[in-house]
């Protein structure tokens, strides 16, 4: 199963970026996806995670207020809009889908894609 994030790149901060995630139709239908990331040195954290009927799940403390998880199924896409970011959200950017409509457990995120780099200046 191959899912697609793109729209990373080198920032300044105080940018935005909006990141997507194409997904296989029969991967996404009737399950939570979310982002990740993980920073250089570091282990991968939750950002966000999104209900198959797109009510938001949750945000990371670090990104409340400034990033927004939304999908489209009718597109079988999921985006990630991150603003007015911060060198501490440099980092890869893992879209995931899990098994099950509701969930943010790590463990129930089976489906990854292969990343995209988000590097933020300061």
């Amino acid at each position: 199963v191959q899912l697609q994030a793109s729209g990373g790149g080198l920032v300044q901060a105080g940018d935005s970026l909006r990141l997507s995630c194409a997904t296989p139709k029969r991967t996404s239908s009737n399950n939570a996806m979310a982002w990740f990331r993980q920073a250089p040195g570091k282990e991968r954290e939750f950002v966000a995670a999104i209900s198959w009927r797109g009510e938001v799940l949750s945000y990371a403390d670090s990104v409340k207020g400034r990033f927004a998880i939304s999908r489209d199924n009718a597109k079988n896409m999921m985006y990630l809009q991150m603003n007015t970011l911060k060198p501490e959200d440099t980092a890869i950017y893992y879209c995931a889908v899990a098994k099950g409509a509701r969930t943010t457990s790590y463990k129930d995120y089976i489906y990854w894609g292969q990343g995209t780099l988000v590097t933020v200046s300061s």
